[in-house]
Protein backbone atom coordinates (compact mmCIF):
# COMPACT_ATOMS: atom_id res chain seq x y z
CA UNK A 1 0.00 0.00 0.00
CA UNK A 2 3.16 2.31 0.92
CA UNK A 3 5.19 2.07 -2.64
CA UNK A 4 1.05 2.69 -4.44
CA UNK A 5 0.80 5.94 -2.57
CA UNK A 6 4.33 7.25 -3.35
CA UNK A 7 3.68 6.45 -6.78
CA UNK A 8 0.98 8.62 -6.99
CA UNK A 9 2.80 11.55 -5.36
CA UNK A 10 4.31 12.67 -8.70
CA UNK A 11 1.27 12.58 -10.64
CA UNK A 12 0.04 15.20 -7.92
CA UNK A 13 3.06 17.32 -8.13
CA UNK A 14 3.26 17.51 -11.64
CA UNK A 15 -0.66 18.54 -12.06
CA UNK A 16 0.02 21.47 -9.36
CA UNK A 17 2.45 22.74 -12.44
CA UNK A 18 0.91 21.96 -15.63
CA UNK A 19 -2.54 23.41 -14.76
CA UNK A 20 -4.57 20.18 -14.88
CA UNK A 21 -7.64 19.88 -12.38
CA UNK A 22 -7.29 17.72 -9.57
CA UNK A 23 -8.22 18.13 -6.14
CA UNK A 24 -6.09 20.29 -3.90
CA UNK A 25 -4.55 21.69 -6.84
CA UNK A 26 -5.64 25.43 -6.35
CA UNK A 27 -2.61 26.65 -8.31
CA UNK A 28 -4.54 25.57 -11.69
CA UNK A 29 -6.30 28.63 -12.42
CA UNK A 30 -3.61 30.72 -11.94
CA UNK A 31 -1.75 29.82 -14.46
CA UNK A 32 -0.90 31.57 -17.65
CA UNK A 33 -3.11 30.66 -20.69
CA UNK A 34 -1.37 31.04 -24.00
CA UNK A 35 -3.79 32.97 -26.57
CA UNK A 36 -3.32 35.00 -30.03
CA UNK A 37 -5.03 38.21 -30.91
CA UNK A 38 -4.80 38.57 -34.77
CA UNK A 39 -5.36 42.50 -36.20
CA UNK A 40 -7.00 42.11 -39.24
CA UNK A 41 -6.66 45.09 -41.43
CA UNK A 42 -7.64 46.89 -44.49
CA UNK A 43 -5.86 50.12 -45.80
CA UNK A 44 -6.82 51.91 -42.65
CA UNK A 45 -9.49 50.27 -41.15
CA UNK A 46 -9.18 46.99 -38.79
CA UNK A 47 -12.03 44.31 -38.82
CA UNK A 48 -13.02 44.42 -34.97
CA UNK A 49 -15.19 42.19 -32.59
CA UNK A 50 -17.30 43.97 -30.03
CA UNK A 51 -17.23 40.62 -27.53
CA UNK A 52 -21.30 39.64 -26.48
CA UNK A 53 -19.15 37.20 -23.79
CA UNK A 54 -16.52 38.19 -21.05
CA UNK A 55 -14.18 38.77 -20.80
CA UNK A 56 -14.30 42.36 -22.10
CA UNK A 57 -18.05 41.63 -23.14
CA UNK A 58 -19.04 45.18 -24.80
CA UNK A 59 -15.51 46.13 -25.42
CA UNK A 60 -14.09 45.77 -28.85
CA UNK A 61 -11.05 43.47 -29.64
CA UNK A 62 -8.90 42.02 -32.41
CA UNK A 63 -10.10 38.11 -33.34
CA UNK A 64 -7.71 35.69 -31.53
CA UNK A 65 -8.48 32.88 -28.81
CA UNK A 66 -6.86 30.18 -26.85
CA UNK A 67 -3.79 28.38 -28.11
CA UNK A 68 -4.89 24.45 -28.47
CA UNK A 69 -2.48 21.75 -27.17
CA UNK A 70 0.19 20.52 -29.71
CA UNK A 71 -0.88 24.01 -31.70
CA UNK A 72 1.85 27.04 -32.16
CA UNK A 73 1.01 30.74 -32.44
CA UNK A 74 0.85 31.00 -35.62
CA UNK A 75 -1.46 27.98 -36.51
CA UNK A 76 -4.03 29.41 -33.52
CA UNK A 77 -3.90 32.89 -35.62
CA UNK A 78 -5.22 31.17 -38.69
CA UNK A 79 -7.43 28.78 -36.65
CA UNK A 80 -9.53 31.30 -34.90
CA UNK A 81 -9.59 33.43 -37.95
CA UNK A 82 -11.69 31.28 -39.39
CA UNK A 83 -13.43 30.37 -36.74
CA UNK A 84 -14.70 34.02 -36.22
CA UNK A 85 -14.68 35.13 -39.21
CA UNK A 86 -14.89 32.79 -41.61
CA UNK A 87 -11.93 34.34 -43.04
CA UNK A 88 -9.31 31.84 -44.18
CA UNK A 89 -5.55 33.56 -44.41
CA UNK A 90 -2.53 32.07 -45.36
CA UNK A 91 0.35 31.64 -42.74
CA UNK A 92 2.54 33.55 -44.63
CA UNK A 93 0.52 36.62 -44.27
CA UNK A 94 0.33 36.58 -41.12
CA UNK A 95 3.41 39.32 -39.14
CA UNK A 96 4.20 39.19 -36.23
CA UNK A 97 3.91 41.98 -34.56
CA UNK A 98 4.50 41.39 -30.81
CA UNK A 99 3.37 40.06 -27.37
CA UNK A 100 1.29 40.75 -24.21
CA UNK A 101 1.79 39.43 -21.16
CA UNK A 102 -1.40 39.62 -18.56
CA UNK A 103 -1.20 39.09 -14.74
CA UNK A 104 -3.12 39.21 -12.39
CA UNK A 105 -3.51 38.20 -8.89
CA UNK A 106 -6.76 36.34 -9.43
CA UNK A 107 -7.38 33.88 -12.49
CA UNK A 108 -7.14 36.34 -15.31
CA UNK A 109 -3.64 35.38 -16.39
CA UNK A 110 -2.49 35.45 -20.19
CA UNK A 111 0.44 35.28 -22.11
CA UNK A 112 -0.51 36.48 -26.04
CA UNK A 113 0.81 36.69 -29.17
CA UNK A 114 0.01 39.94 -31.42
CA UNK A 115 -0.11 38.88 -35.13
CA UNK A 116 -1.47 41.71 -37.82
CA UNK A 117 -2.68 40.37 -41.13
CA UNK A 118 -3.65 42.54 -44.18
CA UNK A 119 -7.02 41.48 -45.69
CA UNK A 120 -9.16 41.61 -48.80
CA UNK A 121 -11.94 44.07 -47.41
CA UNK A 122 -15.41 41.94 -46.50
CA UNK A 123 -18.17 43.91 -46.64
CA UNK A 124 -20.83 43.77 -44.73
CA UNK A 125 -18.39 42.26 -42.22
CA UNK A 126 -19.49 38.56 -41.36
CA UNK A 127 -21.78 36.99 -38.77
CA UNK A 128 -19.84 35.71 -35.33
CA UNK A 129 -21.24 33.71 -32.60
CA UNK A 130 -18.17 35.46 -30.23
CA UNK A 131 -20.23 38.94 -30.81
CA UNK A 132 -20.69 41.59 -33.35
CA UNK A 133 -17.39 42.30 -36.51
CA UNK A 134 -17.37 45.93 -36.81
CA UNK A 135 -14.92 47.34 -39.22
CA UNK A 136 -13.42 50.69 -37.83
CA UNK A 137 -11.03 53.51 -39.02
CA UNK A 138 -7.92 54.04 -37.48
CA UNK A 139 -8.88 57.81 -36.20
CA UNK A 140 -11.44 56.12 -34.16
CA UNK A 141 -9.46 53.18 -32.46
CA UNK A 142 -8.87 55.93 -29.52
CA UNK A 143 -12.83 56.35 -29.24
CA UNK A 144 -13.31 52.80 -29.40
CA UNK A 145 -14.20 50.93 -25.83
CA UNK A 146 -11.71 48.49 -25.48
CA UNK A 147 -9.41 47.04 -22.63
CA UNK A 148 -6.60 49.33 -21.56
CA UNK A 149 -3.77 47.37 -22.60
CA UNK A 150 -5.23 47.46 -26.29
CA UNK A 151 -4.22 51.28 -27.12
CA UNK A 152 -0.45 51.04 -26.99
CA UNK A 153 -0.85 47.97 -28.82
CA UNK A 154 -2.68 49.65 -32.07
CA UNK A 155 0.24 52.68 -31.45
CA UNK A 156 3.20 50.48 -31.66
CA UNK A 157 1.37 48.67 -34.60
CA UNK A 158 0.31 51.48 -36.50
CA UNK A 159 3.73 52.56 -36.02
CA UNK A 160 5.58 48.93 -37.01
CA UNK A 161 7.11 49.13 -33.96
CA UNK A 162 7.32 45.52 -32.22
CA UNK A 163 6.74 45.66 -28.68
CA UNK A 164 6.64 43.00 -25.52
CA UNK A 165 3.90 44.31 -23.11
CA UNK A 166 3.94 43.31 -19.30
CA UNK A 167 0.41 44.31 -17.97
CA UNK A 168 0.22 44.62 -14.45
CA UNK A 169 -3.95 44.42 -13.25
CA UNK A 170 -5.26 44.36 -9.34
CA UNK A 171 -7.28 42.11 -7.70
CA UNK A 172 -10.40 44.06 -9.79
CA UNK A 173 -8.88 43.70 -12.67
CA UNK A 174 -7.79 47.44 -12.98
CA UNK A 175 -4.81 47.74 -15.08
CA UNK A 176 -2.41 49.09 -13.00
CA UNK A 177 1.25 48.96 -14.68
CA UNK A 178 2.05 48.56 -18.34
CA UNK A 179 5.58 48.21 -19.56
CA UNK A 180 7.33 47.22 -22.81
CA UNK A 181 10.40 44.88 -22.63
CA UNK A 182 11.91 45.70 -25.62
CA UNK A 183 12.36 50.02 -25.15
CA UNK A 184 12.50 49.47 -21.49
CA UNK A 185 9.85 51.81 -21.10
CA UNK A 186 7.06 52.42 -18.58
CA UNK A 187 3.80 52.62 -21.50
CA UNK A 188 1.04 53.36 -18.69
Amino acid sequence: MMASRSLLKPRRWWASFSGINTPGNSNATSLKRAAVMVLLRHGDRFLLLQRANEPNRGLFVPVGGKVDPHEDPRSTAVRETKEETGIDLDAARIRYAGSLVETSPVAYNWWLAVYLADIDLVDPPPACNEGNLEWVHVEDLHRIAKPPSNEAIYDYVLRGQPFAFNAVYDASLTLVSMDDEISGEAVL
